[in-house]
């Protein structure tokens, strides 16, 4: 019997997951920030895809036509019931890496996108993949790879080892992989009560081990009970990319651009004289402890002159995608939270305020005074990585993609009905995805309905749960009368349309 798993772990499906940085449009402002030319993107292409929530989000949301792959069939079916309901240009299959890098009909890519497979593939399917950038990867294009690193798994590697050989040498086969997650974790606490070695060594191993059992199942299997594993240095990642002419670009995550929220002063100016910057992100990993990397890599950097540069920056259009009133003036950095200057972040998040597009160009205009050029890039890039603002795309980009974001998002909603797998609906003003958790889904699919109250909202959702047996949990608490669980829908529903309704329209999600 073949085996087409190739030991990676299919029994149970992969989690409804949105990440926002395989979002093409966020490489814009990444690479000016690190003086860099960024491409257009017009063909993109995701390798493993899972249950294809980014993808189709981001195909929707965008002009960008998409390939992509995820070899479970299962997976590529729920991505593809989503890409036709959408009507959006994504070509989704359930290929094996080695026979869709080999397909006839792929164009070049502007931009690949690879979250997470690189840690739990084999040699042999890096090689397919580092092969497939080789031929398909646009002169110019780019490169997202998020993976698992060192140093942040050395203390943690041998116990993620011995949940696996716990799985596969002390388990039935026939066991589901929930329950083997479980028994997994249940032996290691009882390893870990014995006080051995390797946890005196490693105390902060029990605690990780007990923040396990609060994790979805989903995730943890396909985490842990992989036959493939391996966490690399970034030193190891680069010269595996090397053979594609790839070089490292920048981060794709928005708060390591952001040095004084991640090193101390000791720190940067121990790495300042370093003078090879692949040697340097080794280094810095080491001082962050860092466990998983999001880097964008680019065939053939170009350098932007300071003109250049700073003319595209101010061309830039963000758009504040939180209430203005719910944004914290703290941010979390390797060191620690941070507080933000209100001297900084009060007078630019009231101009966002009214979470319409603006230019870098244009905040500076009416910040005059206030805030310089530089203060304005430095607070949208923590603002972003935290997910209070995002770039925006052409009105004209957005017009042609809202027909597309309408019907996925009204596919999502109509699942929300039932299930809460799928948090997330598609917002043409960001080309991606906005979080939109089942309760508010459902406000809005009775708004849609002609539902024009927050007290109406709450009792067409609480309806629905209720023919479904459900209830809401307060506080840990399962609140079983209607009455209870109608006064908490409709105060979520006022809530909602105080604060995120506002925001969902702006951003054109309804």
């Amino acid at each position: 019997m073949n085996d087409w798993t190739a030991g990676y772990t299919a029994s149970i499906g992969y989690t409804y997951g949105y990440y926002n940085e395989l979002n093409p449009l966020r490489i814009k402002l990444a690479f000016l920030n690190a003086g860099l030319a960024f491409p257009e993107v017009g063909a993109a292409c995701e390798l493993g895809f899972g249950q294809g929530v980014s993808v189709n989000c981001h195909a929707a949301a965008s002009t960008v036509t998409w390939h992509g792959t995820d070899f479970n069939p299962a997976q590529a079916g729920v991505a593809q019931a989503l890409a036709s309901a959408s009507g959006a240009k994504a070509h989704l299959h359930d290929d094996a890496f080695e026979t869709f890098c080999q397909r006839s009909d792929l164009p070049e890519f502007d931009y690949i996108a690879l979250h997470g497979i690189w840690s739990w593939i084999s040699d042999t399917n890096r090689e397919v993949i580092v092969d497939f950038l080789r031929r398909k990867l646009k002169v110019g294009g780019v490169l997202y790879i998020s993976y698992n690193t060192q140093p942040g798994w050395a203390a943690f590697g041998p116990m993620r080892h011995l949940l696996h050989a716990h799985s596969d040498m002390m388990q039935s086969a026939s066991t589901g992989a929930e329950a083997r997650v479980d028994a997994a974790i249940d032996f290691a606490e009882q390893l870990l009560a014995t006080q051995p070695g390797y946890a005196k060594a490693n105390p902060h191993v029990a605690e990780r081990v007990t923040a396990l059992k609060t994790q979805s199942r989903q995730y943890l299997a396909h985490e842990y009970l992989n036959r493939d594993w391996l966490p690399m240095h970034f030193s190891e990642v680069a010269q595996w990319l090397s053979a594609a002419k790839l070089d490292y670009a920048c981060s794709a995550h928005y708060p390591d651009a952001i040095a004084t929220l991640n090193l101390s002063q000791e720190q940067q100016a121990f790495l300042a004289q370093l003078p090879d910057r692949g040697f340097v992100e080794t280094v810095r990993d080491f001082m962050v402890n860092q466990q998983f990397r999001r880097d964008y890599w680019v065939k053939g950097a170009r350098t932007l002159n300071s003109l250049e540069r700073t003319e595209q920056l101010r061309a830039q259009r963000i758009v504040l995608t939180t209430s203005y009133t719910t944004v914290p003036f703290k941010v979390q950095g390797a060191l620690g939270q941070a507080e933000l200057s209100e001297e900084i972040y009060a007078p630019l998040l009231k101009v966002l305020a009214d979470h319409q597009a603006h230019t870098l160009a244009q905040l500076e205009k009416q910040l005059e005074g206030q805030l310089t050029l530089g203060q304005i890039v430095e607070a949208v890039i923590v603002l972003l990585g935290a997910g209070h603002v995002a770039p925006v795309q052409e009105k004209s980009i957005i017009k042609q993609a809202r027909p597309f974001t309408e019907r996925l998002n009204r596919t999502l909603v109509e699942k929300a009905r039932g299930s809460a797998d799928i948090t997330w609906l598609a917002s043409p003003v960001t080309s991606g995805g906005v979080p939109v958790p089942r309760f508010h889904q459902l406000f809005l699919g009775a708004l849609a309905q002609g539902h024009k109250q927050p007290e109406q909202w709450a009792q067409a959702a609480w309806q629905l749960l209720n023919a479904q047996g459900q209830r809401l949990v307060v506080e840990g608490n399962t609140l079983e009368s209607e009455q209870e669980n109608l006064a908490a829908l409709t105060q979520q529903a006022v809530t909602f349309a105080e604060n995120r309704l506002p925001v969902l329209r702006a951003l054109q999600v309804l």
